[in-house]
This record gives structure tokens, C-alpha cells and sequence, in this order.
């Protein structure tokens, strides 16, 4: 083919319409683009550390100064996204002094928006207490933040989320950690679920924490699922770790736990769930300690602080055994024998006090 041809060739394909295949692909692509603007300036940015975090706006201070400080907190993860975001607001110069409470997960154009009002999102003071049950922290945040319960239930058990929160269970529960917070009113429930997962986090990022863990060749999920039952059996926290001990001797002699705390939990549903009865131990369930070896399949509760660090430092002793003292604590056994005394003490003293 001589040269005039192959030009006559060339313009007569460059002449050719789009097909439907390429424009296609050619929405697909500005469609993904558009979404991901929209994600990148809407979209929330989560940083690591307590939530909020405070930032103080100086009189006269500069907008540059302002994206210098949300950047060193690590509040936005760039400053280009911040300036963009404030060209597209017209923001710049809107901005007003003060200290702001910046909460986890806002978008650049949430915190921009902040920044403008100059009134901080109010906050609630909210204690949730150690060894809830999940089903109990969904009404708890239902009363207090007005969240919808059922959805913390669903996101307690959707994999796509706990996944998305780096957890391998199959449930949230043991996941959360119990203490007193200030809650932003207008934060959903996945920032709450997310601010309370990222608080247990934090203890099992210590070294002295990895480096036990290690030692007991237990994994993380094994330590939440033990400290959920220390913290269901007792009251007295001064008890954990002899608790915890008693726990680690089972289970370093492949003795069953027998422990009440995962038969109530079965019976949670029940009225009179801290009432145990013969029956209930042959309840056929993995979380049945009576009748099978080992940890139930995962955490019974949400443990505390101080249950964690019972079950991962227990005390050393040599208790197998613990039964309840009728003063609100217990009574501990190395032997069979030694702790059936102690059982026919308990209930002698129940006798006289019904």
C-alpha cells in the first residue's frame, strides 16, 4: 500500500465514531471519578489516638496555619484535599477563632463547616459499665445518643463491618471497650462502635501486652473471651487475677472451666437468668463450659480494663477452685475435697439468709 493510501486510511478511521464499547468504557471512567472526588472530599478521614481531638485556632491566624495544624494532628491525612475543599467552600477567609473538639471520621468539607459555625458539635458524657452485654449496650446508646439499638445489633454481626474493623469474629461483642466517654450527639452508630473498638485497640498495641500474649500463646480473641468471663464472675475487680489464675490452671490441665458467667449468658434471655439450675448445665452449646473443655467460641460480655490484664496476668497459685462467699466474694480451693466444704459452707449460709 503506497503512502497516499495509507493516508486516505488513516483519515477515514480517524472519521469513525465512537462505538458503543468505547463510550462506555469512557462514562465508566469519569463515573469512577466523580465517585472518588466524592468520596476524597465527603468522604470521613478517621485518625488513630483519642477522640475528639482539640484544635485551637489563634486570633488572626492564617488559613494555612489552620490546615498546618488538622495535618500535625493527623486530622486530614493532606493539606491538598484541605485547600481544595476550601477553594470549592470559598472558606479561606471564613474561618474563626477558637478552640473546636474535632471528632473522628469527619469529611474535609464536615470539618470546614465547623471551622465556619465556630460552635463545637455538643457532646454527652456517657458511662458504659464493664462486662455488658451487647444486647445491654445497644439499649444503653439507645437511651442515652437516641441510636437505633437493632442497627448496633445488625452492625454487631455484619461481616462486611467487622471486617472493616480488622476483626475476624463473627460478633462485636468482647470487642468493646467499657469506660466512661464524651460522645458527639450527632455521631452515628458506627462512629460510636468504631470509637469504642478503637479504645480497646489501644491496650493490645502495648508491648508488654504482645509480649504476654506471646508468652500464654493466646491469642487476642482467646484474652477478650477469658477477661469477658473474670469480669462476669465477680464484682470485686481485687479478685480478677486470682480468678484469672484459678481459669489458667483449668486450662493448662484440660480441666472444663465450669464457669456460671457462659451459662447465664445462654440463659440471657431469661428473666431470672442469674438463677442456674441442674438443667441448664446440660444445655447443649459451645459456650457450655460445663460440658465442653476449653473457651467458649468467643466473648461472653465486653470486658473491662481490668479484667484484660487479669487474664493476661494472672495470678500464680495453685487454686482449682472457687465458689461463692455470701459476702459478695469468694472462697478459693486447691482441692476437690477442700472446695466441697466450702460449697456446703455457702449453702448453709444461704439457707439462714432466705
Amino acid at each position: 500500500m503506497d503512502d497516499k493510501l495509507k493516508n486516505i486510511v488513516n483519515v477515514e478511521r480517524e472519521r469513525m465514531p465512537l462505538n458503543k464499547n468505547d463510550i462506555l468504557l469512557i462514562a465508566a471512567f469519569f463515573g469512577l471519578l466523580f465517585g472518588w472526588l466524592i468520596y476524597f472530599f465527603f468522604g470521613p478521614n478517621y485518625y488513630g489516638g483519642t477522640s475528639p481531638k482539640v484544635l485551637t485556632v489563634k486570633k488572626g491566624a492564617n488559613f494555612e496555619e489552620v490546615i498546618d495544624s488538622l495535618y500535625a494532628d493527623r486530622i486530614i491525612p493532606n493539606k491538598f484535599g484541605m485547600r481544595v475543599s476550601a477553594f470549592i467552600y470559598g472558606a479561606e477567609k471564613q474561618i474563626k477563632a477558637g478552640k473546636y473538639l474535632i471528632p473522628n471520621g469527619l469529611s474535609y468539607m464536615d470539618i470546614l463547616d465547623l471551622l465556619i459555625k465556630g460552635v463545637p458539635a455538643k457532646q454527652k458524657l456517657v458511662t458504659i459499665p464493664e462486662g455488658i452485654w451487647q444486647k445491654d449496650l445497644a439499649s444503653l446508646l439507645h437511651k442515652q445518643l437516641g441510636l437505633d439499638s437493632a442497627k448496633i445489633m445488625r452492625l454487631s454481626r455484619d461481616k462486611k463491618f467487622l471486617r472493616s474493623l480488622g476483626i475476624r469474629a463473627n460478633n462485636l461483642q468482647g470487642y468493646l471497650l467499657p469506660d466512661t466517654y464524651y460522645f458527639f450527639l450527632n455521631m452515628t452508630e458506627k462512629d460510636v462502635l468504631r470509637k469504642l473498638k478503637r479504645a480497646m485497640d489501644k491496650i493490645f498495641e502495648r508491648e508488654d501486652v504482645r509480649r504476654q500474649m506471646r508468652k500464654l500463646q493466646m491469642t487476642k480473641h482467646e484474652i477478650l473471651t477469658l477477661a469477658s468471663i473474670i469480669d462476669g464472675e465477680s464484682n470485686i475487680t481485687g479478685e480478677f487475677k486470682r480468678i484469672s489464675g484459678v481459669y489458667h490452671n483449668r486450662l493448662n490441665r484440660g480441666m472444663k472451666l465450669q464457669a456460671d458467667p457462659t451459662i447465664q449468658y445462654l440463659l440471657r434471655n431469661r428473666k431470672r437468668h442469674n438463677k442456674i439450675y441442674y438443667k441448664d448445665l446440660e444445655i447443649d452449646s459451645p459456650y457450655n463450659t460445663y460440658k465442653y473443655r476449653g473457651l467458649p467460641p468467643g466473648p461472653i460480655n465486653n470486658p473491662g480494663k481490668e479484667a484484660i490484664f487479669a487474664a493476661l496476668f494472672p495470678e500464680r497459685n495453685n487454686y482449682y477452685y472457687f465458689v461463692a462467699d455470701g459476702s459478695g466474694g469468694h472462697v478459693f480451693a486447691k482441692s476437690l475435697s477442700q472446695h466441697l466444704r466450702n460449697v456446703r459452707k455457702y449453702r448453709q449460709w444461704r439457707r439462714r439468709h432466705q
